[in-house]
């Protein structure tokens, strides 16, 4: 059989060239429908292999014939061959199209109940090789909607009639939003990202494009920077059609502003801290819309588990996303560009759809970011498990950047802790193991975090040799040199807020502000939220050390402020402080804080300064 479909593409082949010398085939077109009528389903590589020798035979004859007449014909069955060739692959490319959508719908009609709306959502996944484009979806739809007809169980045509409502009005939606999908930035072009007062942001421009009350109404909720959890717990009913719409939405939302961030040629840095803040923000929506569905009192029953499973699934999916991308913060975690109400435990939620994932290097790297979050919350016991698993699966997966990364995450926890010892012990490891993989970041990071672990450790033993610090601080210095000749904003953060905590501890506050000031500036450009209010409540220590009380109370207000919004546990120490200042001003406290408000307002805006006096009490 193979010896006769062999000669029959021959022949097939055979024809197209002598149908074409004749000039019969008008268009491309024809030929490709040739194709189909010849070719046989799952017998592609017999037809490829009878192609591709002929167009062999054809090269060798072009090379080797010295009568012009003769190759000028062989130049036209080459050029036909090629014709051939292009439909060939074009008829692949549609008859794998064809099965993928096939394979898709019957996936969904054949799913149970439990599975059908998360067998969807991994039909929908973005990390597929080949994920599906709007038109496919909508393809997909057609096809249930055609075959609906055919399943008499009625749980079943509900089920999928949900699907095809979903889908449709999704790509609906979208095509309502998508023109205005980045208009905000040009009406607005100094706050790019999702901050800033709601009638400025993206999310009540967008709400105002679309017509369905579920996500039109989420996206005031985030606009007005309201709970979501509370906002999905109060609904009456969501049905797996609006969840389906949602995420068609929100998929195709964030997919084309990271495509337009990524683009961001003339600054590439903030291009790259834009997309950070956009996965980071859709992942925490999802996350956020999963627990909302878990608190909710009124689902329908049979719904609820499946929306909230579908929702940690697609928090995952977007996770996993971000994981791969080559910007993905193994050194930060929480970024300006990603702020509101809501942040200050919006990072805990995504903890929740790792649990049923079984270790992989995608998971160690959000681990890793959990780790950082956590540890900037104040949780430290929290912190050093997400560290300490994400360091076994890195080792696991060979992930040498992970691995590097999560010993000196463990380091700076260890610092938090007081646990010098330990801080040394692991950022010693981390900068063996970076200097023989060549890990330049992880070394910046190592070299900072062993130099401030010496620090501290030294001022806690009583240390008064000049030499043990001068030597801590060396290090710190060569972290420094290192980040900046990487052009590393992240790392040159850590290592000038690290260089000038390590100043305040050993009373040079002088030399402390210079430092900070650069790791301030460092922490503002990468949008690393924690590091700045760090940066801010050292500036304020110092200045306070030097009895500049007014700059103290600025800087330190900024650093309580920051903090607080973060969860960040270390919003204490800046408060304590200027609780102290406050007792040795008594009355004229109130009057120093308004002249320090010219400078408060462009960090934090009137709203912040106007809540201070509220967060100080």
């Amino acid at each position: 059989m193979t010896e006769s479909l062999q000669q029959r593409y021959e022949n097939l082949i055979d024809n197209i060239v002598e149908t074409t010398l004749k000039g019969q085939i008008r268009s491309k077109e024809q030929v490709y429908q040739m194709l189909v009528k010849g070719i046989e389903t799952g017998t592609g590589e017999i037809f490829e292999r009878a192609l591709s020798q002929r167009l062999t035979t054809t090269e060798t004859q072009l090379k080797t014939e010295t009568d012009e007449l003769k190759q000028a014909k062989i130049n036209r069955i080459q050029r036909a061959l090629k014709t051939i060739q292009s439909e060939w692959e074009r008829y692949q490319k549609q008859n794998q199209t064809t099965n993928t959508l096939n394979t898709a719908t019957g996936q969904i009609l054949n799913s149970t109940e439990t599975d059908r709306l998360t067998t969807l959502f991994r039909i929908l996944d973005p990390n597929q090789k080949q994920p599906l484009t709007l038109d496919q979806i909508q393809q997909i739809a057609k096809t249930l909607h055609q075959q609906i007809t055919q399943n008499p169980n009625p749980t079943t045509l509900e089920d999928i009639q949900e699907i095809i409502t979903g889908l449709t009005a999704g790509i609906q939606s979208w095509q309502q939003l998508q023109p205005d999908l980045i208009s905000w930035i040009y009406e607005n072009p100094n706050k790019l990202g999702f901050t800033g007062p709601e009638q400025n942001g993206p999310w009540v421009h967008w709400s105002k494009k679309l017509n369905s009350p579920l996500p039109k109404n989420l996206f005031n909720t985030i606009a007005l920077n309201q709970p979501i959890i509370e906002f999905i717990a109060k609904q009456t009913d969501i049905t797996p059609a609006q969840l389906i719409e949602l995420a068609i939405i929100l998929q195709c939302q964030q997919r084309g502003l990271v495509e337009w961030f990524d683009k961001l040629i003339y600054d590439s840095k903030t291009g790259a801290k834009l997309s950070i803040s956009t996965f980071l923000t859709y992942a925490a929506i999802w996350s956020l819309l999963a627990t909302g569905f878990q608190h909710s009192t009124t689902l329908n029953p049979r719904n609820k588990d499946r929306l909230i499973n579908s929702c940690f699934q697609i928090t995952l999916q977007i996770l996993r996303t971000f994981s791969q991308q080559p910007y993905f913060p193994l050194y930060g975690g929480i970024f300006a560009s990603f702020s509101g109400n809501y942040l200050k435990n919006t990072l805990d939620y995504l903890s929740e759809p790792l649990r049923e994932v079984s270790g992989t290097q995608e998971k160690a790297r959000i681990l890793t970011l959990l780790g950082y979050s956590q540890r900037a919350q104040g949780n430290y016991k929290q912190a050093i498990s997400y560290h300490e698993e994400a360091l076994e699966i890195a080792r696991q997966a060979q992930d040498r950047p992970c691995e590097i990364a999560n010993l000196n995450h463990l380091s700076r926890t260890y610092v938090s802790q007081k646990n010098y010892a330990e801080a040394i012990n692991y950022s010693q490891r981390a900068l063996i193991l970076s200097r023989q993989s060549g890990d330049k970041q992880g070394e910046a990071n190592a070299l900072a975090n062993f130099g401030f672990s010496e620090v501290f450790q030294a001022k806690q033993d009583n240390q008064n040799e000049p030499e043990i610090y001068e030597s801590a601080i060396n290090f710190l210095q060569q972290g420094i040199q290192l980040a900046e000749k990487l052009n590393d904003r992240q790392s040159l953060a850590l290592c000038y807020s690290s260089l000038g905590i390590a100043n305040v501890v050993l009373d040079q506050p002088q030399e402390a502000l210079n430092h900070l000031a650069k790791g301030l500036e460092a922490a503002q450009f990468s949008g690393d939220l924690y590091l700045q209010g760090l940066n801010f409540t050292y500036i304020g220590q110092a200045y306070y050390n030097l009895m500049i009380l007014q700059k103290a109370i600025t800087y330190s207000c900024l650093g309580m402020y920051l903090l607080d919004q973060i969860g960040a546990g270390e919003s204490q120490q800046p408060a304590n402080l200027l609780s102290t200042i406050k007792r040795q001003l008594s009355e004229a406290f109130p009057n120093v804080l308004q002249q320090c408000r010219p400078e408060i307002i462009p960090y934090i805006g009137i709203d912040g300064f106007d809540y201070l006096p509220k967060l100080l009490n």
